[in-house]
């Protein structure tokens, strides 16, 4: 389980939702000039820019989460995310031996808002795996299936690959974890999101037909019968992201038809039927890494998050860039930690009353941690 701590009333937000972003941006920088090294303060690459401005470490969640870790002085690591982010980064910085090396003392996470969740995450329950994996047990050996999930996901299932032989993943080396998986197993149950696990399985050479999609809430065995999982290879969740499930091929199509010469740049996350379309298919990492190499004059129709989309876009001028929906979609969730939330936790820091504080429980995260030791061996 995770245990929030020190819940704050909400109507204490109030005053600092009447302050202006400068005034917010001049009380956020003394609790960093007070803190110094014993405070990080992370910011996903999906957050609004006035909050990645006042990050110290920006990236995507795992990388955050593990550059967090690495350093010695951090006391409070501030998470500008979502909150299996947070959870993963307590996870990594208060594991075991880095904590004997503080004299047990814990490094203190803090969601700004507990709201900032992950529709993605939450449509695969633990109570809803475990449900499935027994079911799956009634007509396949479980032995043979090795639980994979993506990191956009809680702790507690990320540490029920960790009891059951399986791993964990990232869209930068989903490939290369399901190529570890299958030297072990002949399947794979793959959650939550359908599409990441679906687009990386087909360029292993897994058809469609060899990927049922679990329905937890279906009546019996996910919505198949048991000769469906019996020539099954991946079992995928029926879970996907609401911002990249948002692209549809008739984008792709209207963009190409549109502007000839264009690039089509898209998260893994995305649908099979744009994924296969794009040009480039790869992890927010390697989206910012595209575009930065990218030639001068070259256009590009990006699909994923609508702020780093934009945020791209300014940071390079010497490129056409466009957001590929035609429909605004952004990270609601993530866009729920503003100044105000930030400042609010930040100030609650010196003041001695930790709000939104985010502590996996040790067993929880002793198992996580197996299943995130086996992804960095593969990695």
């Amino acid at each position: 389980m995770t245990s929030v701590l020190s819940r704050a009333p909400h109507h204490e937000l109030a005053p600092y939702k009447s302050l202006d972003n400068d005034a917010l941006t001049e009380r956020i920088e003394r609790v960093r000039a007070r803190f110094g090294t014993e405070l990080l303060i992370l910011g996903h690459h999906y957050q609004q820019d006035e909050v990645i401005a006042l990050s110290d470490l920006r990236g995507d969640s795992y990388e955050l989460s593990k550059m967090a870790a690495s350093h010695s002085d951090c006391r409070w690591i501030v998470f500008c995310g979502v909150h299996f982010m947070a959870e993963t980064a307590d996870i990594l910085a208060n594991r075991p031996e880095r904590r004997a090396a503080r004299d047990g003392r814990r490094v203190g996470v803090v969601l700004p808002d507990l709201a900032a969740g992950c529709s993605m995450a939450d449509m695969a329950a633990i109570d809803q795996v475990e449900a499935a994996w027994e079911e799956l047990g009634d007509v396949l050996d479980l032995a043979d299936i090795t639980p994979v999930t993506y990191i956009n996901s809680a702790a507690s299932l990320k540490a029920f690959c960790g009891r059951h032989g399986g791993i964990i993943c990232t869209s930068s080396n989903a490939q290369a974890v399901l190529q570890w998986a299958f030297a072990r197993t002949r399947r794979v149950l793959f959650f939550p999101d359908q599409h990441l696990g679906r687009n990386t399985a087909l360029h292993l050479g897994i058809t469609n037909e060899e990927m049922p999609v679990w329905n937890p809430f279906a009546e019996e065995l996910g919505g198949h019968d048991e000769a469906t999982y019996q020539r099954s290879r991946v079992i995928l969740w029926q879970g996907h992201c609401s911002v990249h499930q948002v692209f549809r091929p008739e984008h792709v199509h209207q963009f190409r038809q549109r502007i000839p010469g264009i690039h089509i740049l898209v998260h893994p996350e995305c649908p099979q039927e744009v994924n296969d379309l794009a040009d480039i298919s790869g992890s927010t990492g390697k989206i910012i890494r595209t575009i930065a190499q990218a030639p001068a004059g070259s256009k590009w129709a990006i699909g994923t998050e609508l702020h780093l989309v934009q945020r791209l876009k300014n940071e390079h001028p010497h490129l056409e860039i466009h957001f590929l929906s035609p429909i605004i979609c952004m990270c609601a969730t993530m866009y729920r930690i503003d100044l105000a939330h930030l400042c609010w936790s930040l100030e609650n820091l010196v003041a001695g009353t930790p709000v939104n504080l985010i502590e996996v429980d040790d067993e929880t995260a002793r198992w996580a941690l197996v299943a995130l030791e086996r992804m960095l061996a593969v990695s």
